[in-house]
């Protein structure tokens, strides 16, 4: 049967179709999965060790060290060495101009050349006078002039000797040599500059035996005894030597002879563990920095599975690979390590390990 459109039952029906293709007809969307928990490594706060203690500056200090000061004036004319070298006991460290005491010793080599020319002729002579006078050929008196000449003669090539070895001597001093084996310091002069024994020109330090200041503020006097020990340090927090033997507010740590990579005058960092205690730690791979503050993240129980709580802590000096807790957590919670850069708060976790 035809369809009529006049019909008032047929009209209902055509707007309802109109309204469904306009607007569409789609069934309500299914409620969103449940967010996949995200595995984690987990780690309990246990209590470790923890030593107590504090850094200083400290100042490394050769027990055996020469300041270097020549013992004549002169130019410089050579500097055979740097700072910082090492140099063998007897090695020629610098050189004054010598050629005023060579001329001196020349000089005086001469005059001696002269009066042992004359001692050697006056002890010919009295030799001869003394045979001639036994057999009665001289005086007596002509004799003991003899004698006497040649006893004057000898007096003065001695005395003349003497100073000529002395002369010598000095011209040593014009080489300025290494007392003992040890390492060049600064080098203040420069070649041509006029010295005299007043002058500092190096010094000479002994790597063998060292000492460590540490430099202790008063407050911790009443901390301070032997024997404490004490870790040698670098810029980046190695240690680069482990030690004992505080005395005093200026302390001294010796330092052992086979720390070859310190030397006189160094500056370095002193930590110094006055006690040691056990104290809750983490790992340092649990601990992230957001804003100058440090942060954990705590495996937390909800419901049938666990969240990721974030909570800040504050933290001591490292311990190997751990961080000592001073706040914010306590014994046995269980602290994220891995995907810490994917976690936000109250994400769903699932701890492993």
């Amino acid at each position: 049967m035809p369809l009529n459109l006049n019909s008032p039952r047929v009209l209902p029906v055509l707007v309802c179709a109109a309204v469904c293709l306009v607007a569409g007809c789609k069934s309500a969307p299914p409620p969103p999965p449940p967010h996949q928990a995200m595995p984690v490594q987990v780690a309990p706060v246990s209590l470790a060790p923890v030593p107590n203690s504090d850094t200083y500056v400290a100042t490394i200090k050769s027990r055996r060290s020469s300041t270097m000061q020549p013992q004549v004036d002169g130019n410089l004319v050579k500097i055979f060495v740097k700072s910082g070298q090492v140099v063998k006991a007897g090695q020629v460290l610098m050189r004054i101009d010598p050629l005023k005491q060579l001329a001196t010793v020349q000089s005086q080599q001469g005059t001696q050349a002269q009066k042992k020319a004359l001692y050697d002729y006056n002890k010919i002579e009295v030799e001869r006078q003394r045979k001639l006078f036994e057999a009665g050929v001289v005086s007596r008196d002509t004799y003991d002039q003899a004698n006497q000449a040649y006893e004057n003669s000898k007096a003065d090539y001695e005395s003349n000797q003497a100073l000529t070895d002395t002369q010598k001597q000095q011209l040593a001093y014009y080489d300025i040599r290494a007392p003992f084996n040890g390492i060049v310091g600064d080098i203040p002069v420069h070649l041509g500059d006029y010295v005299s024994p007043t002058t500092l020109l190096t010094t000479v330090d002994e790597n063998a035996d060292l000492e460590a200041y540490i430099y202790i503020p008063t407050e911790r006097a009443g901390s301070i005894r032997k024997g404490l020990p004490v870790s040698i340090i670098d810029t980046a927090g190695n240690i680069l030597v482990k030690t004992t033997g505080l005395q005093s507010i200026l302390a001294k740590a010796s330092v052992p002879r086979t720390a070859d990579i310190l030397r006189n005058q160094q500056l370095v960092k002193a930590r110094i563990t006055w006690s040691t205690a056990p104290a809750p730690t983490v790992p340092v791979l649990a601990v992230s920095l957001i804003g100058g503050q440090t942060f954990v993240y705590v495996a937390t129980p909800k419901g049938d599975g666990y969240i990721a709580h974030q909570i800040p802590v504050t933290v001591g000096e490292t311990v190997g690979n751990t961080y000592p807790i001073l706040g914010g957590l306590k014994t046995g919670e269980k602290v994220i390590t891995s995907g810490l850069q994917f976690l936000q708060e109250g994400a769903p976790v699932k701890p492993l390990g």
